[in-house]
């Protein structure tokens, strides 16, 4: 008999599969879009749960009949601009030219230095500023997980801007002393990409990290090893494609075109009985994605605008959702 075989998985693309800097995704590339608004949202996981809907493929034969679809609640309280970055370009590279901060709340005090009374800006300040003078602007942002009673430490980031330079600034001088919420960044039936990292895994041998297959059981030098790690002669290390032991898990990564299902403030409609595991009551804003996301329970995810969005329409609405089980998820 033949011996079973398969090819080994694990993309090498996503290489070396070290550990995330941060618990949170660092987005390096954006699409342009004409409006003037944030190009992402933060959300936290709270977990998953299944809804009732329609077939939405018109090619399927479940078309317009109710399955069972599972989804992923994601909590989404507001944020706010701590600060506005103008950039210039110097050989080809965009540098931080000059950075305005604005007044922000005691608890971001927690992640970073507190900022002099005389530096904080206004919205009158923005008047003297010569944007033609600058090639792009941003903001950093920050969480507000106070308001989900999950922690008092928020989140700060670097948020991108749709729109052009001109109107950037008009968004920041209306958004200063405001906050921004979901609904103005996402909307219901749209594709969002995720950012996040994803459950780590901690040290794992290649069976586990690659896939490879295990040896006979008379193999010499371990069972669990790869067959051989590169040439007898003339090779003073290993090369990168050999499936080796190492991390696994605890990886920044991009799970694309993600289904919005529904985006909404009234929690009560989607809080299971006992709350989610290991999370408790969704309290703020949430959106329900379809399927599932990366990342554990609690960890920050940044719901972007798609940068491969496909070119056929979803014929999707909330109208399709027939009922969300609110069945107790504990001793699962």
């Amino acid at each position: 008999m033949a011996k079973k075989g398969r090819p080994r998985y694990g993309s090498m693309g996503v290489w070396p599969r070290k550990r995330a800097a941060r618990p949170y995704a660092r987005i390096r590339s954006f699409p342009e879009i004409k409006e003037a608004k944030p190009l992402f949202f933060p959300a936290y996981k709270a977990g998953m749960t299944r809804i009732g809907v329609l077939g939405m493929d018109k090619n399927k034969t479940n078309f317009g009949i109710e399955e069972s679809q599972a989804v992923t609640i994601l909590e989404c309280p507001p944020i706010k601009i701590a600060s506005m970055r103008l950039y210039k370009k110097s050989n080809n590279k965009k540098i931080v030219s000059t950075q305005i901060n604005f007044k922000t709340d005691k608890e971001l005090s927690r992640k970073i230095s507190k900022i002099n009374e005389e530096k904080i800006s206004s919205s009158k300040d923005l008047e003297s500023i010569k944007i033609e003078d600058y090639s792009d602007l941003t903001v950093q942002a920050y969480t507000m997980p106070k308001q989900a009673e999950l922690k008092k430490t928020p989140e700060l980031f670097e948020l991108e801007l749709g729109g052009s330079i001109q109107e950037k600034l008009e968004f920041v001088k209306n958004k200063i002393d405001k906050t921004i919420t979901v609904n103005e960044v996402l909307k219901e039936g749209q594709l969002i990409d995720a950012h996040g990292v994803t459950r780590g895994k901690g040290f794992q041998g290649p069976v586990k990290r690659f896939g490879i297959g295990l040896k006979n059981h008379k193999s010499e030098k371990g069972q669990r090893a790869p067959g051989s790690v590169g040439s007898w002669i003339g090779q003073a290390h290993v090369a990168h494609r050999v499936a080796r032991a190492g991390q696994t898990g605890y990886h920044v990564r991009t799970q694309h075109n993600n289904l919005i299902m529904k985006i909404s403030d009234k929690p009560d409609e989607i809080n299971p009985k006992g709350g989610f595991i290991n999370y408790g009551l969704v309290k703020a804003p949430y959106i329900m994605i379809k399927g599932s996301l990366q990342g554990h329970k609690k960890r920050l995810l940044f719901l972007a605008e798609p940068i491969r969005k496909p070119s056929r329409k979803i014929n999707f609405t909330t109208d399709m959702i027939k009922y969300v089980s609110k069945e107790s998820h504990q001793g699962r």
